[in-house]
């Protein structure tokens, strides 16, 4: 039985959203029986307030709110390794500052890492941009094929892990191939890997970082790391 988590949350320019989104990750954990629990956040060269707001909120509660600040930007895949990286709880959780999905709904997947590795959240209905919706829809098609990755919905940022995972798995991506280096290393290392809806909704404020002009790099991300992969051994 698990009895300590930390949930790691990327963010960038997200003045609007950070301090709810910390503060209701905070609520989350707190309701929780747990012996120790933590909120990470990785303020990812933001050029607004995010990191500020987070000072203000770590400093009200050093003990379970912890902020790390990236200067310049780095990119998701490193701020969440950075977050990784400094968790020091039995389970890792992730999810994004944006508000999109109900933080309460991890404790439907808290059960499932009993039994498994990972668990996988995927959005039950997205509420992205059309455009973004087929592309989401395109690269987890050629993901699945690629790696033979049985998830639906690869790239959902609500995710739980046990912390060995990262014993396994090292990530090398930047950008936005992250997940779906981390689930076909996963799946390579034999890792067991289970899924469950979760809700999705409206970005409240702010903007999505994600543009079209980052499809050539994540395909090249694609290449190298499958690449990566297949050129280690399995026992690692």
């Amino acid at each position: 039985m698990f009895d300590s988590i930390s949930a790691v949350m990327p963010a960038y320019n997200e003045e609007e959203n950070i301090e709810t989104a910390a503060g209701r990750m905070v609520e989350v954990l707190a309701s929780l029986p747990l012996r120790e629990w933590e909120v990470i956040v990785v303020n990812d060269g933001s050029r607004d307030r995010t990191g500020e707001i987070m000072d203000r909120l770590a400093a009200a509660d050093p003990s379970h709110i912890k902020v790390f600040h990236h200067n310049p930007n780095r990119g998701y895949a490193e701020a969440l390794k950075t977050g990784f990286g400094n968790a020091r709880y039995q389970l890792i959780f992730y999810t994004d500052s944006d508000n999109q999905f109900d933080v309460r709904e991890m404790t439907k997947l808290l059960p499932l890492i009993e039994d498994a590795d990972i668990v996988c959240g995927f959005r039950i209905y997205r509420f992205d941009p059309l455009t973004r919706l087929i592309a989401s829809w395109v690269f987890n098609l050629l993901v699945r094929v690629t790696f033979r990755i049985n998830v639906r919905d690869i790239d959902c940022a609500f995710k739980l892990f046990r912390r060995e995972v990262f014993d396994r798995v090292t990530i090398e991506s930047k950008k936005f191939f992250v997940d779906a280096e981390i689930l076909a290393k996963a799946r390579y290392y034999g890792l067991r890997l289970v899924e469950i809806g979760v809700r999705h909704y409206p970005r409240p404020a702010g903007v999505s970082t994600i543009r079209p002009s980052h499809v050539p790099s994540t395909l090249a991300e694609l290449a190298r790391i499958w690449v990566s992969i297949h050129s280690k051994p399995r026992n690692k």
